[in-house]
């Protein structure tokens, strides 16, 4: 074979074998291959199932149109996780099963109104996990439309959505939740009011990192070409500026997915989220933490549920972050 032969095979099988470091695929490859990213996964996985079950089965009167009630499926695998059991044919606040005066009738034990605790535990899933993914998701959309314009434009687009951004970034999270939940709601808290506040909270987070973004993704020769050739400024940051500057902020998301749910929770104990009898990680704590002496059990479920659940989308949201930083190979 020639040698100018044998240089063309070698630079056919080194293209070949050539897989381009972007792009989803590569992103995907390297959560795989990342174990804490794996694990994190598999954990969002899970609770998101569970959490998706127990949603359908909470609803199920308006999904089949009045044929079958909710919680169907509870009351066939555990107990209905809202209704009052009878007083005289149930212990309330019993311990879990490997505790003396526990009983595999009731794994986890009861609450203080006789109402089994697993199955208020895993329907309080649905709560944590979708507010959780909306108020983020939220947060994420308003602050990226208000930082990308902000960036892109400057001057006094910039200073007015900037100041106003900063104001709202120098209120504490968890107070301008409340104020705005309370305010709403006219002294009637639910967690609907909770997901918009938490939202709005989260705005000044999201405006911030994608600011700094667009300033430099907006001085690019792409952008250039395409103001040259009469693009639409709207178009522009459709189509080039949002999308090369998103991959810094969908990671946060991830990662503040995790600090939602704590919020929520947070809110949920003062009083100011989900409403008894729905189930709620926050909410279970806010009761239990009365009889933290006579029966921690009570307080120790969810806040172990509320760990776990955190500590999966923290561990996905960092190995996210690795795959998608260009520095590392």
């Amino acid at each position: 074979m020639a040698i100018g032969e044998q240089q063309t095979q070698e630079d056919e099988d080194s293209g070949s074998e050539f897989e381009p470091n972007v792009g989803w695929r590569h992103t995907l490859s390297k959560i795989k291959d990342d174990t804490t990213a794996r694990f994190g996964l598999y954990v969002i996985a899970i609770v998101g199932t569970v959490a998706m079950v127990t949603t359908i089965d909470a609803n199920l009167s308006t999904i089949t149109f009045g044929r079958v009630e909710n919680f169907t499926l509870a009351e066939s695998v555990w107990y209905h996780p809202e209704r009052h059991p009878d007083p005289g044919t149930t212990e309330r606040r019993m311990p879990p099963f490997f505790v003396e005066g526990g009983s595999l009738e009731h794994p986890l034990g009861t609450d203080r109104n006789g109402r089994d605790y697993i199955s208020r535990l895993v329907y309080g899933t649905r709560v944590s996990f979708f507010v959780g993914i909306v108020a983020t998701g939220l947060g994420m959309i308003g602050g990226t439309i208000v930082g990308a314009v902000s960036g892109y434009y400057g001057g006094w687009v910039d200073d007015v959505l900037m100041r106003a951004v900063e104001t709202l970034y120098a209120i504490p999270p968890l107070v301008l939740v409340i104020v705005f939940t309370v305010f709403v709601s006219g002294g009637d808290p639910d967690i609907i009011y909770a997901v918009f506040g938490v939202g709005i909270a989260f705005i000044p987070v999201f405006a911030r990192l994608i600011r700094s973004r667009v300033l430099s993704v907006r001085e690019m020769d792409y952008v250039e070409a395409a103001r040259a050739t009469g693009v639409k400024d709207r178009d522009i940051l459709r189509r080039h500026v949002i999308p090369n500057s998103f991959a810094p902020v969908l990671v946060l998301a991830t990662l503040q997915i995790g600090v939602t749910i704590l919020i929520v929770a947070g809110l949920s104990f003062l009083g100011y989220g989900a409403q008894p009898p729905t189930p709620d990680w926050g909410e279970m704590l806010r009761i239990s933490h009365q009889y933290m002496h006579s029966n921690p059990w009570m307080s120790i479920w969810p806040g172990l549920a509320i760990l776990i659940t955190i500590m999966g989308f923290n561990l996905f949201g960092d190995g996210l972050q690795d795959a998608l930083d260009p520095r590392i190979k």
